[in-house]
């Protein structure tokens, strides 16, 4: 059942305060029920109850906590088809592919509990005293990673399952013990209820303090303010629009204690086609990469916005391959009509632009009123791209540029110049790699992911997997919001000096009974001390 209030502490808070509707994108269906605008006092209540549940919660074994992100796998499986139904409507997303996306958020859960069972993350450090030491004795100095307290997390359009409610930032704050209120996505809140009551649910089975997890609704900006600025949250996990993330970012620099912004704002992924690879394989790269351009009708931060390539009669036979695929992919609905509206708006932009060529677009004109969009392959110059600034801006949809280089400095001149990206892409022979290494060396300083005969479409959650960048694509490179390394944003190192062995965190006694690897007097080592 959907009720359309919102979820604190495990309650139900009903509210009449601007109430809005979830609207199917395919048909412009007003969906019910009706949610309303969470209110300051609603922020204030999740936060004071979240705050409340942080000591019970970073006090559970990591054994238990382990068992709650498995409940919430259970819990999300249980659901089962009037979840999937219920996100096919809200967000116009294939069953298929929110099929896949569920699956996706199950096995993230259980990630998540492998790593806190065994132990090893937390970076345990211990170096045993010395008292004979001279000429000063040493101490016994001890440091692990503690949880630092309610988190705020922002769930994506574009991932209602895997970068939602019960997506990587909620369930690595649950794994390191920190309690999370969520801001629900105005687009799919229906589902984002489900969602939030499979976590409830887990909470209760599990005997953990229903106040560790809070779920608010709106469509506004004004509750994501209050829940940023309020002075007992310690961290906020986004991802959005890099304009939603920037002003989010400063409420929580401006703050009296300013708290970390984890911020994944979005990417133009520029992918390098070098000359081995075009005469070896160009048609079929240009499959691959139409493929890129659409998959999720081009509404994922890693679909690749910008190609580069040297001009010549092997780059003009990618433009022609790309435009002949282009026009067989037909439209398809995005998430909701403001995304839809702003891609138009976008390409509208673009086609006044001299110089920028339409080399294909899907042969099927797009039924606007079913907030679809059509897949737009460009091709121009580096001259020109290089003069219009909006052409290297993000424009959320299944659209992208060819772009003819003059030369490989003029190649690497572009990628010197990029702002930072989430990932980039070189496609090229083992032979190009060598001969173009001077563009991985710069490509290692301006993005988080470089991938080698690929996209960056397709993540992989996993311990390896680094997804962020260099501002603006991020607020902070060193993080990931995606794989296992996900849970460092909300944890803190935490030295203790001189404590008996019975006071120190479990992670830090002599026992070890997790076995986890930990550096002992420099070296790593399982055993106990």
């Amino acid at each position: 059942m959907i009720s359309g209030h919102q979820l604190i502490a495990g309650r139900e808070a009903p509210c009449d305060h601007a109430p809005f509707h979830a609207t199917n994108p395919s048909t412009s269906e007003k969906l019910e029920p009706a949610f309303c605008e969470a209110t300051a006092a609603h922020a204030d209540e999740a936060l004071r109850a979240a705050d409340g549940a942080f000591d019970a919660l970073r006090a559970a074994t990591p054994e238990t906590r382990a068992l709650l992100l498995e409940a919430i796998a259970d819990e999300i499986l249980a659901l089962s088809e009037p979840l999937l139904e219920r996100a096919h409507a809200e967000t116009g997303l294939p069953m298929a592919r929110l099929t896949g996306e569920r699956g996706r958020a199950v096995n993230q859960c259980k990630m998540f509990a492998a790593l806190i069972r065994e132990g090893s993350w937390a970076e345990a450090s211990i170096d045993r005293a010395q008292p004979d030491r001279q000429p000063l004795a040493k101490p016994d100095v001890r440091r692990v990673l503690l949880p630092v307290g309610p988190i705020v997390v922002f769930g994506a359009s574009n991932f209602p399952f895997a970068i939602g409610v019960v997506g990587t930032d909620t369930i690595s704050a649950l794994a390191a013990g920190c309690p999370v209120v969520v801001k629900a996505h105005p687009a799919h809140p229906g589902t984002c209820e489900l969602l939030g009551r499979a976590v409830v649910k887990a909470l209760r089975k599990t005997g953990l303090p229903d106040a560790a997890f809070s779920l608010l609704h709106g469509r506004g900006t004004d509750i994501g303010t209050e829940l940023v600025k309020h002075p007992l949250t310690q961290a906020v996990a986004f991802t959005g629009s890099l304009r939603g993330g920037r002003t989010l970012m400063d409420v929580a620099a401006a703050r009296p204690h300013p708290i970390p912004f984890y911020g994944e704002m979005g990417s133009i992924n520029p992918v390098f086609l070098l000359p081995g690879a075009l005469k070896e394989r160009g048609e079929k790269i240009a499959e691959a990469y139409v493929g890129s351009v659409t998959m999720g009708v081009g509404q994922f931060c890693t679909n690749p916005a910008i190609v580069l390539g040297l001009q010549g009669g092997e780059l003009t036979n990618f433009v022609e391959n790309a435009g002949e695929f282009a026009a067989k992919v037909p439209p398809q609905s995005m998430l909701h009509r403001g995304i839809c509206e702003s891609y138009e708006a976008g390409t509208a932009v673009w086609s006044t632009i001299n110089g920028l060529q339409l080399a294909g677009e899907s042969a099927t004109p797009a039924d606007l009123d079913a907030t679809q969009a059509a897949c737009r392959i460009y091709t121009t110059t580096l001259q020109v791209l290089e003069s219009h600034e909006e052409l290297r801006r993000e424009v959320f949809g299944p659209c992208s540029i060819i772009t003819q280089c003059p030369t490989l400095e003029d190649l690497l001149a572009f990628a010197r110049n990029l702002e930072g990206q989430l990932t980039a892409a070189i496609h090229g022979t083992e032979e190009d790699l060598r001969e173009y290494a001077p563009l991985i060396r710069v490509l290692e300083r301006k993005v988080g992911r470089i991938i080698f005969n690929g996209f960056g479409t397709g993540i992989e959650p996993c311990p390896s997997m680094h997804h962020g960048g260099p501002y603006p694509a991020a607020s902070h490179s060193f993080y990931t919001s995606i794989g296992t390394g996900s849970i460092y944003r909300f944890v803190r190192p935490v030295c203790y000096q001189g404590f008996p062995d019975d006071c120190l965190p479990e992670a830090l006694q002599n026992a070890n009974p997790t076995k986890a690897l930990r550096l002992l007097d420099g070296g790593y080592s399982r055993e106990a001390v």
